[in-house]
């Protein structure tokens, strides 16, 4: 296990994990309850991956992130995509029961919240391991020593704003991004459809922005011309 140090120039104060350990509960649980004939038995694997990897996260981080290796940057990076990847999946196969007109529609409906939520959380966590390192590099690497960055926060510019304002920036008080900057980022990203929080700025992160506000306009107009067509 190795112990990040933080750089003197630092005083942004490390990342807690709970708010991430929440936020997986809830897509994990969304997962668990979803109809068996959207998914199957198959998002159970998803949820057991999903318990292992927190139980991991307890060990290795069990209050502040400050600790990371290499290995473990990589499964933190790799079960947030693959939370992304499985939550296309059911939204693809979301889609096409809602156009095949099934009959349970009620039951539809409510699992397009979940697939939705479930989405907004995934893609939330993924943003949150992806921009400028990670959640612990982020607070205690030097910033000329961040990776670059994926999002541009108000905070970032905000330094010659006024008082008031200046005073939360990241020039002044060293602020980074926490877990609820990137949950809201995506949650707006999927109410939106585009970006109204942060700007991205890598390709990636473009895409990825992309594609998870493609994946929410279509499940609010399927749902929305489903919903008239049980009212009519």
């Amino acid at each position: 296990m190795q112990v990040v140090s933080r750089h003197p120039s630092r005083t942004a104060e490390p990342e807690y994990r709970w708010p991430a350990v929440v936020a997986l509960l809830v897509a994990l649980g969304l997962y668990a309850f979803l109809p068996n004939e959207l998914v199957g038995g198959q998002r159970f694997g998803v949820v057991a991956a999903g318990l292992a990897f927190l139980v991991s996260l307890s060990f290795v981080n069990p209050h502040r992130l400050v600790h990371q290796t290499r290995w473990y940057r990589m499964v933190s990076v790799g079960f947030a995509l693959v939370l992304v990847l499985v939550n296309q999946v059911a939204l693809v196969i979301l889609v096409y029961k809602l156009v095949g007109g099934h009959h349970d529609a009620p039951e539809l409906l409510l699992a397009s919240l979940q697939v939705w939520v479930a989405n907004v959380i995934g893609f939330a966590l993924l943003y949150w391991e992806l921009d400028r390192g990670g959640p612990v590099v982020r607070t205690a690497l030097p910033r000329t020593e961040i990776p670059p960055a994926d999002f541009r926060f108000s905070q970032d510019e905000d330094a010659d704003a006024v008082e008031e304002v200046a005073r939360g920036s990241a020039m002044v008080r060293d602020w980074t991004p926490r877990f609820v900057d990137y949950l809201y980022t995506s949650l707006s990203n999927s109410m939106a459809f585009s970006a109204s929080d942060a700007m991205p700025l890598r390709q990636r992160t473009k895409l990825l922005m992309g594609l998870q506000a493609f994946g929410g306009f279509v499940i609010l107009a399927l749902v929305i011309a489903r919903s008239v067509g049980i009212l009519a």
